[in-house]
């Protein structure tokens, strides 16, 4: 099947934004969730995401984010508060490597749909970026 310029279309699950300082979790991330369907777009750190997220005239491609919380630059508390405020119809999978049980209380309070501490098994993220998928499309 083809699109309206004649390009190969693929089919997708959605769109998911991929931010974590970390490269070889963006490249696992991004790995299991390609073999799920979805697109999926990276970012290294808060400010590359918010800029990505603002870039373009649809910026709302994204249809679920997953954020890291400790990097450099805008840290994930900070991107999550902007995300939740300037494009709260988008799901959050916080992605972390360092648990806080009282953080994950106050951010799933705040609206994030899930909070998983690395490592992840590919089936569980599969399953968390197939329920909040659900969630941006209700």
């Amino acid at each position: 099947m083809v699109d309206f310029f004649g390009l190969p279309q693929t089919s997708s699950r959605g769109r998911v934004l991929v931010v974590d300082d970390e490269a070889d979790v963006r490249k696992a991330v991004h790995l299991s969730l390609s073999k799920a369907g979805y697109q999926v777009i990276e970012a290294d750190n808060g400010q590359a995401a918010v800029a990505v997220m603002n870039d373009g005239d649809n910026p709302l491609a994204v249809d679920v984010i997953i954020c890291d919380i400790r990097m450099p630059h805008v840290n994930g508390v900070e991107a999550i508060s902007y995300f939740l405020r300037e494009y709260p119809s988008r799901p959050i999978i916080v992605l972390t490597g360092f648990p806080d049980f009282e953080l994950a209380v106050s951010l799933l309070k705040r609206g994030v749909a899930d909070y998983i501490v690395k490592p992840v098994e590919r089936e569980k993220l599969a399953a968390a970026v197939d329920s909040a998928m659900r969630l941006s499309r209700v």
